[in-house]
């Protein structure tokens, strides 16, 4: 390893990076562009749902019944004449869900008799119906209480739920996705970044004058290396600012542990990409592969969105072999629970034992010849 050919190398890749806007836009304006779209365009919270009410005989229960979904943040009431009117409105898609008062509620409840309340509920969306079912049954058993109370009774229950909610306590979906959305990002900026630029330079012939010189195949790819993961970690930098500046997401552990295992996937992630550079020397090429060798797994596969152990077996099996499921396990806990080093060490070695074999198959197949 010479030094001054190395340093030379690194100055070229500076260099191709100022003069290709590519690069920079890959590193620093995509994580922007996908934190908003995400930050702001997804969430799995049901607030503000349309929820049509129907009561067949008005009375002061029933009215303080129906102020409680009123005051509920997840519920928007829309008041019907008749269920019919209200079938019609979710036949429509213009609620959610129906709640019947059927009877002569008010008198029913008054006469300690058996008060019919109906809860219908659209279940084409299944995640927003069970939430649904939830909200609507916490506002009963509240109206419940506040109505013993007033009575001067004691509600009678056979088991009293109390709640404790750790590490994400306002149950904010955005503090959930988006650190597993960074781990996405990092993911498209390693392996594109490395992957596209070793291509473009299969293309444009450059790859073949360092061939030629007295350059070895080692200096090559830590030329390659060093650059972009500097620019992978700015582009985790400025991730983890938005993060917690623009969509206040708690930072409760150590900021030095994160940038330590946000280095550890940064190398898994620029040797998957060096990896696919070995294999496409086309740019059209190298970008597909990594889209689906590498994107997709994380999105779909890493436990960002979509709950690992909820799926078959066979699908909790392949997850292991994707380093993203690793990052997205640490940053979930370095972001809302802390510096859980259980958590955080076990992932770390895996990510350590991925980016050691991702980065020792591409020096083993990356040798000095253009076949």
């Amino acid at each position: 390893m010479n030094g001054m050919r190395l340093r030379g190398l690194i100055r070229k890749e500076f260099l191709q990076i100022v003069r290709d806007p590519s690069s920079i836009a890959i590193a620093f304006v995509m994580p922007v562009v996908l934190l908003l779209l995400f930050g702001y365009g997804v969430s799995l919270d049901a607030r503000h749902v349309p929820l049509a009410v129907v009561v067949d005989r008005p009375s002061a229960q029933a009215a303080t019944f129906v102020a409680g979904l009123e005051q509920s943040p997840y519920f928007t009431p829309r008041r019907y004449a008749d269920i019919d009117d209200a079938q019609q409105a979710m036949n429509r898609r213009a609620v959610s869900g129906i709640v019947w008062l059927r009877g002569d509620f008010g008198r029913d409840v008054l006469s300690g008799r058996t008060a019919p309340v109906g809860v219908w509920v659209n279940g084409v969306d299944a995640n927003t119906a069970r939430l649904l079912q939830g909200y609507v049954q916490g506002v009963w058993q509240n109206w419940l209480q506040l109505e013993a109370d007033r009575s001067g009774r004691t509600l009678q229950m056979p088991v009293k739920v109390e709640d404790r909610i750790w590490f994400n306590p306002q149950l904010r979906s955005r503090d959930f996705l988006v650190p597993g959305l960074i781990a996405v990002i990092m993911t498209l900026i390693g392996a594109l970044l490395t992957a596209l630029v070793v291509a473009r330079e299969w293309e444009r012939g450059t790859m073949e004058a360092l061939m030629a010189s007295p350059v070895t195949m080692g200096e090559i790819l830590l030329g390659k290396l060093l650059p972009y993961f500097l620019m992978g970690m700015g582009g985790m930098a400025l991730s983890v600012a938005m993060a917690v500046w623009q969509f206040q997401v708690p930072l409760r552990g150590s900021l030095w542990l994160l940038v330590a295992c946000s280095a550890l996937f940064m190398l898994v992630a620029l040797g998957m990409g060096l990896l696919i550079s070995t294999v496409a020397k086309s740019q059209f090429v190298a970008g597909m592969v990594a889209v689906i060798v590498t994107f997709l797994p994380a999105f779909i596969l890493s436990g960002f969105i979509f709950d690992i152990e909820s799926t078959p077996k066979i699908i909790q099996f392949l997850t292991h072999v994707v380093a993203a499921r690793y990052f997205v396990a640490i940053l979930q806990t370095v972001f809302l629970a802390g510096d859980v080093w259980p958590v955080v060490l076990a992932n770390a070695a895996a990510l350590a034992l991925m980016a050691a074999i991702f980065l020792g198959i591409t020096r083993r197949n990356s040798r000095k010849r253009l076949d």
